[in-house]
């Protein structure tokens, strides 16, 4: 199978919260209150498990740390959505995430693999 991901995606084990989840328009779901585990993480997205179902093209703010110095908030994207044993396996694409924060995830890279 072709590998077409732009990163490399790095193992995590961070909780992560999304409580609500936006459109580009003015539809927001609220009260999503879904705890999920994150997975992964690349210098373009994340991986997580989530309980609940999240629908695909809405957005939603996450704070995300890396260890005890480093951390950062973006916006994430949902991309992908599939049914898995329990709950679903979500993929969602940064959204504007700065090099600077990016390169974060790079130091992060560094640490796990050496």
């Amino acid at each position: 199978m072709d590998n077409r991901r732009k990163s490399k995606r790095l193992p995590v084990n961070i909780k992560l919260e999304v409580k609500s989840l936006y459109e580009s328009g003015d539809e927001t779901l609220k009260n999503v209150n879904g705890e999920v585990s994150l997975i992964n993480i690349s210098k373009t997205g994340i991986g997580f498990i989530s309980k609940i179902q999240l629908p695909i093209g809405y957005f939603f703010n996450a704070k995300i740390t890396i260890d005890e110095k480093k951390m950062f908030y973006s916006v994430l994207r949902i991309v992908r959505n599939q049914k898995i044993n329990d709950g679903y396996m979500i993929g969602c694409e940064f959204v504007g995430l700065a090099d600077v924060l990016s390169e974060n995830i790079d130091e992060y890279e560094k640490q796990i693999f050496s």
